[in-house]
């Protein structure tokens, strides 16, 4: 027989413990905390020990050596979610796991997600977050118009961008390197 707290907990999450499987309406996602850069590390470890694990991602757009390439990244670093029994299953190897920190608690509980926002995520798609946007504010960073503000256009390949130049009051059109243009802080178009 199940105490009448964990009848109320499980009647908040929307669960309905005299049908079907008590153990399965019991399940809930928590957060993972990671150490950085290491996401895929933990949830390989957790999935390994017979964890279900979710590690939402989204593809941006990155620089490497002037070429612009697409990389899937974690969409909460250092975060990654793991669906768990509350009564049945041991949650002390989770620590202990290499590349995690520990679960997210509040005063020292683990706070469960509320039920339909892990699968939500992932049933979400999520868009490509490119480097630069049309009428983003940047500026030069080499070449002899380094230093000079300008609005992107539109990118020319993948080694290129076509920004706008206010010269002689007139805006001109340029084809420059991505690598020789970054974005302003604070400033989008």
């Amino acid at each position: 027989m199940l105490d009448s707290g964990v009848m109320e907990f499980a009647a908040a999450a929307g669960s309905d413990l005299s049908a079907g499987c008590p153990d399965k309406a019991l399940e809930a996602w928590y957060a993972v905390q990671t150490k950085p850069q290491q996401e895929r590390r933990a949830q390989k470890n957790l999935i390994n020990q017979g964890y279900e694990c979710v590690l939402p991602q989204c593809q941006r757009e990155r620089l490497r050596r002037g070429v612009r390439t697409l990389h899937d990244e974690p969409l909460f670093p250092r975060y990654l979610f793991t669906r768990l029994d509350s009564v049945s299953m041991n949650w002390a190897p989770i620590r202990s796991t290499r590349g995690v920190i520990g679960l997210v608690c509040f005063g020292g509980v683990a706070a469960a997600i509320p039920a339909g926002v892990v699968e939500a995520l992932m049933q979400r798609n999520v868009p490509k977050e490119n480097l630069f946007s049309a009428g983003d504010h940047v500026i030069i960073t080499a070449g002899p118009f380094a230093g000079l503000e300008c609005i992107f256009e539109q990118d020319d390949g993948v080694t290129r961008a076509v920004i706008l130049l206010e010269f002689m009051s007139k805006q001109q059109r340029l084809s420059m390197p991505v690598g020789k243009i970054r974005r302003l802080a604070g400033i989008t178009g």
